[in-house]
């Protein structure tokens, strides 16, 4: 049967009992932000109230947006520029699945400060519409409008990973007029420039650490960083 959110206790400052909260409650006071789910217009309002909330609570300390999400809408992609808005760095973490917007909001993150966890999985590929089932002036509407929401993303893209043009728009277009998908795993994505870094897992004290590479280095090592140097090693 299902659990639940599990509750924790918290005391409040100045209190001197504590009371029952939710975790993802307790998490937030912490600036943990997580995102689990399909990216829609409610989990993007509260994602962004509580970016904005936090921010102006401590505008010094980084905010966390762990994301496992197969991705969403478009629109309320709006995660990404509130991202982008926020004065705090905000450090992005993928664990599971960062698919479509999900990747989107990855790539978002501070450079430098992009992580996926190692068995994560990365995907991209370009906006997809229902626009075959308008009437013809709708079709040709909705049409433009998804070309210039694939050039916006792709830019974005660009911008986010230095990668050129030539080969995220090769990544992200299809001959079948489809929207391809290309799934990478997380030293992939770190190559591809999505993600910074990678976490490891540690022998000692079964702690993760981090595989950061210059960019040559990741190309050279996308099948997983097997040579893992101790003077490029960050212990997270």
């Amino acid at each position: 049967m299902p659990i639940g959110v599990p509750k924790v206790p918290f005391r409040n400052p100045g209190e001197e009992d504590a009371v029952w909260v939710d975790v993802y409650n307790r998490l937030y006071r912490e600036k943990l932000l997580f995102l689990g789910q399909d990216v829609d217009n409610e989990i993007s309002n509260q994602l962004i109230g509580l970016m904005v909330y936090l921010s102006i609570e401590n505008d010094t300390k980084d905010l966390y947006l762990f994301i496992n999400s197969p991705g969403g809408w478009v629109i309320p992609g709006a995660i990404y520029d509130t991202i982008q808005f926020v004065q705090p760095d905000v450090h992005t973490i993928c664990m599971g699945l960062a698919a479509s917007m999900g990747s989107f909001l990855l790539a978002g993150g501070e450079i430098t400060k992009r992580l996926a966890f190692l068995h994560a999985r990365v995907m991209i590929h370009q906006p997809a519409s229902s626009f075959y089932e308008a009437q013809t002036g709708e079709f040709i509407l909705e049409a433009e409008e998804l070309l210039k929401l694939r050039e916006s993303l792709t830019r974005v893209y660009v911008q986010r990973t230095g990668k050129p043009l030539w080969v995220v728009s090769e990544d992200m277009a299809s001959p079948y007029g489809q929207a391809p998908m290309v799934f990478m795993s997380a030293t992939e994505a770190q190559a591809h420039g999505i993600v910074d870094l990678v976490a490891m897992e540690s022998t000692v004290g079964r702690r993760p650490r981090l595989c950061h590479f210059g960019a040559r280095a990741a190309e050279e090592q996308t099948l997983g960083c097997r040579r893992l140097r101790e003077e490029r090693l960050l212990t997270w």
